[in-house]
């Protein structure tokens, strides 16, 4: 059945901290708020845009620099400053067209929950909450920062033959 689930995929929405970065915060003297995020993380979600999958951010993250990274990997639907997350992405929905049943959604937290239920596949990074474990369809083995993103998306392309590109280059613009 999850076989079955993972052929549907079209979309990958995202919570990041906790998903794309392990949930931890530096904060400079300045204020300034630094996260680090997983190359190999990156490399999937730009591989995915590449080949015609939608990717959409969702977080209650509020800082310039996560929509700076997450321009630059080529996401269009970023939505910041989301402290309650259901009317993003309804928003999401009704812009793009998409179906649920067509959507993986990623989350750690209480806040990723109803989104979580709604959709047709919902992950879970393995550090994530006890709530969270128990209401997903597939936990990772991964925790957030390290690859939670890279491995369903590497699951999804592969199962539907998109996981490969030729020859592939920094320089032949296939990869952003």
């Amino acid at each position: 059945m999850m076989l079955d689930k993972l052929k549907q995929i079209t979309t990958f929405v995202f919570d990041v901290d906790g998903v794309l970065t392990n949930g931890k915060i530096l904060v400079t003297e300045n204020g300034d708020q630094l996260r680090q995020y997983n190359i190999k993380d990156g490399y999937a979600i730009q591989l995915a845009i590449n080949k015609g999958y939608q990717v959409c951010i969702i977080t209650g993250a509020k800082s310039k620099s996560v929509g700076l990274r997450m321009q630059g990997l080529g996401i269009k639907h970023i939505y910041l400053g989301a402290s309650y997350k259901m009317p993003f992405f309804q928003e999401f929905l009704n812009k793009t067209g998409k179906k649920k049943e067509e959507i993986v959604y990623v989350g750690d937290d209480l806040p990723d929950q109803e989104i979580m239920e709604q959709v047709a596949i919902s992950v879970c990074s393995a550090d994530g909450v006890e709530e969270i474990k128990n209401c997903c369809n597939y936990i990772s083995p991964f925790n957030g920062g390290e690859g939670v993103v890279r491995d369903i998306i590497e699951k999804v392309l592969k199962v539907k033959g998109d996981w490969f590109i030729k020859k592939p280059s920094a320089d032949d613009g296939s990869i952003k």
